[in-house]
């Protein structure tokens, strides 16, 4: 048999291949179908948008999302090749579009064209995440306390900023239930409220690994779900009695704190910027913190003593000069007070 015996059996013409021929094949084949809506669901308050019962967190916007949205509602034939969707949307109400499509393609190596209208519907509802903090929903409450004082400004705002850059990590990754619902300071420190266990421990761990000190925590039932037993944690975090930049007095010596270890400091001997370890018991008292100096102006400098104004009386004090830093006159110095007696920190 030759090629031209083959006849497409629904139209008659020659064919190269048997039974239909190919643009009866096309006419035949609903090449692709479309639905008559789709709907997209977003929350309100965060934008957050939801697929298949899954909250993910979005910055996109309406008009970036909508054609995407309406071309999730053509489905192709198997057969079909090098498909492309064009698309323009018109907004009809605040709830409704209408999305118009040029579809194109190659059905057994024809070219295809086609139209038509799918409806985009715009639909509101809270998300997961919003939903548990507009219903005070928690997990766990971290407190920030410190051992035998209250803790600093700069401590407050660090364990503040450290709280933050964990939220935003954990959501980064996915874990929109892992979030901060308050964070309060209070006349003992600071209180965090979180939405999940894990992002309470993430937050004492990290708060502890850069401001010190430690922290212990205290589960709490309160009631039970599917069978399972629920409770919420308190995250004691206890900051250590000393701080760094704290300036304190041992022995007669002022020594300016770089870190704390167990029941040890490590520091700075303001006197000839010897580093040394102490225990904490043999602190007499704290003098103040490096991080809120004043600003006193040095009137003369003559070998080791030099003169430093004090900027409350204006009266030029006799100081001793220190071998760890270089000091001439005119310049400008840090210092802290113990009575009437002027102290020069880093």
């Amino acid at each position: 048999m030759s090629i031209r015996d083959n006849f497409c059996p629904k139209c008659g013409k020659p064919t190269d291949q048997p039974g239909l021929c190919t643009q009866c094949r096309i006419g035949s084949v609903p090449w692709f179908t479309a639905d008559n809506r789709v709907q997209h669901t977003e929350c309100p308050s965060c934008g957050a948008m939801k697929q298949q019962n899954t909250w993910t967190d979005s910055e996109r916007t309406r008009t970036e999302i909508a054609p995407d949205l309406a071309r999730s509602a053509v489905h192709f034939h198997e057969d079909v090749k090098k498909a492309s969707i064009e698309v323009s949307v018109e907004d009809l109400t605040v709830n409704r579009s209408r999305a118009h499509l040029t579809i194109r393609g190659l059905l057994y190596k024809k070219p295809v064209e086609d139209t038509c209208t799918v409806e985009i519907v715009w639909h509101k509802e809270q998300c997961d995440r919003c939903n548990r903090i507009s219903g005070s929903y928690y997990e766990g409450v971290v407190q920030v306390r410190a051992e035998g004082r209250i803790p600093g400004t700069f401590e407050i705002q660090s364990a503040a900023s450290i709280a933050q850059g964990v939220e935003d990590s954990l959501q980064a990754g996915g874990e929109r239930l892992s979030f901060i619902s308050d964070a309060t300071p209070t006349r003992d420190g600071l209180d965090i409220t979180v939405g999940s266990q894990h992002i309470g421990q993430l937050i004492s761990q990290r708060i502890v690994a850069q401001l010190g000190g430690r922290y212990t925590t205290h589960p709490k039932l309160v009631g039970e779900k599917n069978g399972r037993q629920l409770y919420r944690i308190t995250y004691s975090v206890r900051l250590p009695r000393f701080q760094k930049f704290d300036v304190v007095k041992v022995r007669n010596r002022f020594l300016e704190v770089d870190r704390v270890e167990s029941h040890f400091i490590r520091a700075m001997d303001l006197h000839d910027g010897a580093q040394k370890s102490v225990r904490d018991n043999d602190v007499e008292r704290i003098i103040g913190n490096a991080r809120y100096p004043e600003t006193a102006l040095v009137a003369y400098a003559d070998g080791k003593t030099i003169g430093v104004m004090d900027p409350l009386t204006h009266q030029t004090m006799e100081l001793r000069a220190v071998p760890w830093m270089e000091i001439g006159a005119g310049d400008q110095v840090s210092i802290l007070r113990d009575g009437d007696q002027l102290i020069i920190v880093r």
